[in-house]
């Protein structure tokens, strides 16, 4: 299994909601960097990790007393209404792990970064030649502020495709609650695809310090 993973060593194990997961060391490196198969800047990876995953868990307690009391991930914020949600980190990105309870247990989407906005524009015209595909429309998040779109994959999971992410500051951030699951704008469709309602617009007061347009029209008030 370590051969086939290119690593020195790894074990294998289950988390409550029976999802396998791999603790590995000693990956092999490239020798050359990864060529897309179309012209694009790159995947924002790395020491960040591939991305980030969202989980959906039935039981939330026995999650996060597996993922952040043994494991040590670490909140970045969460939600209790409508739906019982945690935001955990292991390095910078804002999150590399999001936990949602729910009736069944599954994966729901993987997220990829890209390093240009432009990237996942020109990803998303080629998304609309398959419309049908598109869960949830380009859309800004409110709490990782990521520029992105979801898309179906043949595997019935979703890949988010973005750009921009924002960074967390471990020694200084503090798990927040949310006051809305809503994005900023967009991703029309996300909430509707696992059976659920539109949650309520966001209070644009929000967008305070991270949209310079917002800023400028607060200022002429």
């Amino acid at each position: 299994m370590a051969d086939q993973r290119f690593v020195s060593g790894l074990i294998s194990f289950l988390d409550p909601s029976g999802n396998r997961l791999e603790a590995f060391y000693g990956a092999a490196v490239a020798d050359t960097p990864f060529s897309s198969g179309r012209l694009i800047s790159g995947f924002r990876a790395g020491p960040l990790g591939m991305g980030h995953v969202l989980v959906m868990v039935q039981d939330m307690t026995a999650a996060l007393a597996f993922y952040r009391d043994l494991l040590g991930f670490r909140i970045s914020d969460y939600t209790r209404a409508p739906v019982s949600a945690c935001f955990l980190h292991v390095n910078p990105r804002h999150h590399s792990l999001a936990l949602v309870e729910a009736p069944v247990n599954g994966m729901h989407h993987l997220m990829v970064e890209l390093y240009s906005f432009d990237d996942v524009g020109q990803g998303y015209d080629l998304a609309l030649m398959d419309r049908e595909q598109i869960v949830a429309t380009l859309g800004r998040h409110n709490n990782d502020l990521m520029t992105s779109f979801y898309m179906r994959t043949p595997s019935d999971f979703l890949v988010e495709y973005g750009w921009g992410g924002r960074d967390v500051n471990d020694a200084t951030r503090q798990p927040q609650e949310l006051p809305s699951v809503a994005s900023f704008w967009g991703h029309d469709g996300l909430f509707r695809a696992v059976g659920g309602e539109d949650p309520p617009p966001i209070d644009l007061r929000r967008l305070k310090g991270v949209c310079p347009w917002w800023d400028s029209v607060v200022a002429k008030q």
